[in-house]
């Protein structure tokens, strides 16, 4: 690819963020991947758009891992794209039985025709097939309404678990922990739209005007979209060095109050229950990343750290190693997939018992979005507050969920889950069809 870097400097980055996504809505696949101003450390840039498709690999059941790293190893260039919760299926010896109604299955890579940056508030290009000024021309004369004008119809969301199957399911579930079947587990709801016309690029933009997240995703494959408004990294690899930063413990925000909002802060920063979940999760990660790290390297960079977001606050916890000599940037995949956020301890187990209690298979939610470059490194999202709608089947749905611990109680594991979908049903204009 031909690359310019830094190239230029736009007058409004927001308004060309929605020209440019408007210019890809042409290709059947893209990647926007997003930060959303959040400033922190370890951060390649500010947005990334990867459009068009040189080359791609679908990765099948059995065989995903090998697959990928063959596919990449033939060309190391730039890839973008998934990782389904069903590679849980290649980690460990599991199964999966309910259908994936969104259909990204395992998980999709393609090199991308045109790679987009905006870093240091200066935007670059490559591409082989035009000049970057043409590009950057051509995106300058889209529209920067998203589909104003496009229909747009969801009839009712609805709910695949009442209210009392839930609190059944998460008593059954704290069974289990005193049995000593596990010590936690991210049990997760799913809610769904049929017959649902939406256009996703504006759509994404509700979404993220409503809560703007350092890991934001607009992901195309096809008919098939994720709207990600997502908080967490899963992991990120930078030369020989591994990084994870696995969220467990949330309260409510109350912008109109600010003593309410800081004591719901400040309540999750002494969250027994919470911290409790958390040091579990970081346990787990630090387990899985001395698989592949350097005897020794793997620490805690931070426990229980307390981030605001639109919605929620969050405790996030910073977990770092250093790779051992000769891996390839798949097996850190492999080592860590799913991330132990999303299944709970012992992750075998837990995958088990989410697939027995859980009522429909998670597809991409639970997976991850991202990107690997030529040189090997990677970043890759954790794939949570999203909708996930399949054009053809017009089939829209999304996930919530929480980690369930011995002292968690149903009643408010469920008001949490909820609030944890409120960016999306206020993005979406509907509420929520609740099954008593």
């Amino acid at each position: 690819m031909k690359s310019t870097f830094p190239y230029l400097q736009i007058k409004d980055n927001n308004i060309f963020k929605q020209k440019m996504l408007n210019w890809a809505s042409r290709f059947n696949i893209f990647c926007f991947l997003d930060n959303n101003e959040y400033s922190e450390g370890t951060v390649s840039f500010e947005c990334i758009l990867a459009a068009g498709c040189r080359r791609s690999v679908k990765l099948m059941p059995g065989t995903a891992y090998q697959q990928l790293r063959t596919f990449y190893d033939e060309r190391p260039a730039w890839l973008f794209g998934h990782l389904g919760y069903d590679l849980k299926n290649e980690t460990e010896k599991l199964s999966s039985s309910r259908e994936d109604k969104t259909g990204f299955g395992p998980g999709f890579f393609f090199e991308p025709e045109y790679i987009i940056r905006l870093r240091d508030n200066e935007w670059s290009v490559e591409s082989d097939h035009a000049d970057p000024a043409s590009i950057i021309a051509e995106i300058e004369m889209e529209s920067a309404e998203a589909g104003a004008k496009m229909p747009y119809h969801i009839p009712l969301i609805q709910h695949s678990t009442t209210k009392p199957e839930y609190l059944r399911i998460i008593n059954a579930l704290k069974e289990h922990i005193v049995r000593g079947d596990c010590y936690e587990i991210n049990f997760c709801q799913h809610f769904f739209a049929e017959d649902a016309v939406v256009d996703p690029i504006q759509l994404y933009h509700k979404l993220i005007h409503s809560s703007p997240v350092p890991f934001a995703a607009l992901y195309k494959w096809e008919d098939k979209y994720c709207l990600c408004a997502s908080p967490e990294r899963y992991l990120r690899k930078e030369g020989q060095s591994v990084i994870s930063q696995p969220i467990k413990g949330t309260s409510r925000r109350f912008l109109q109050d600010a003593a309410a909002d800081e004591n719901s802060k400040e309540s999750l920063r002494n969250s027994a229950k919470d911290k409790s979940e958390n040091v579990m999760v970081v346990d787990l990660v630090r387990n899985d990343l001395s698989r592949i790290c350097r005897e020794g390297s793997v620490h805690v960079k931070e426990l229980f750290g307390i981030y605001s977001f639109p919605q929620v606050h969050q405790m996030i916890s910073t977990v770092k190693g250093l790779l051992k000599d000769g891996l390839h940037w798949t097996d850190a995949i492999r080592a860590t997939f799913p991330m132990g956020s999303m299944t709970g301890a012992p992750k075998k187990r837990v995958m088990e018992l989410i697939e027995q209690y859980e009522a429909t298979n998670r597809g991409l939610f639970s997976g991850s979005i991202g990107y690997v470059t030529p040189d090997g490194d990677f970043d890759f999202n954790v794939v949570i507050r999203s909708i996930f709608y399949n054009a053809s089947q017009q089939y829209l749905s999304f996930f919530a969920g929480g980690g369930i611990t011995f002292y968690s109680n149903a009643e408010d594991e469920y008001e949490e889950s909820l609030l944890k979908t409120k960016a999306i049903v206020e993005s979406l204009g509907r509420r929520l069809e609740i099954r008593d």
